[in-house]
């Protein structure tokens, strides 16, 4: 039987005596996936994540929370220590996440209204929703 090539199968393989022979990492790399969508995974995540809205919490429960920062803000020479649940705003999109602080405040600065844990982190008082000063958590 005969094959349509058999004529040229024996021939040495052609090397171009004007160009050079392309590295075998560079003919690889001809053949590698091509991402036209660059960015499309990270973006479809992003739009998958879940973000909380900021409640508003009603007279209430804001004197309430204003009665548990003024005795924190007269013991804050004692080191006390307090529980702060915040609104955290996410910084790419849309709303945010509840975050629970735990540690000992530094001050409550009225000033620039935040509560400023010993460890550095400021609180702004307009995105905190809980405060307990109870010692045992």
């Amino acid at each position: 039987m005969k094959n349509m090539y058999d004529d040229i199968i024996g021939l040495p393989h052609h090397v171009s005596p004007v160009h050079p022979q392309m590295a075998r990492a560079d003919r690889a790399a001809q053949f590698s996936p091509f991402a036209a969508l660059t960015g499309y995974e990270m973006v479809i995540h992003e739009a998958g994540r879940m973000t909380d809205q900021q409640i508003e919490l009603d007279e209430d429960a804001r004197n309430m929370l204003d009665e548990k920062l003024k005795t924190i803000l007269k013991q804050t020479g004692n080191r006390q220590e307090a529980k702060i649940t915040f609104f955290q705003p996410d910084a790419k999109k849309e709303g945010g996440i509840y975050v629970t602080a735990t540690g000992l405040v530094k001050e409550i600065d009225t000033y620039h209204r935040a509560v400023v844990m010993m460890e550095g982190k400021r609180i702004p008082l307009e995105h905190i929703v809980e405060v307990e000063t109870n010692p045992s958590f």
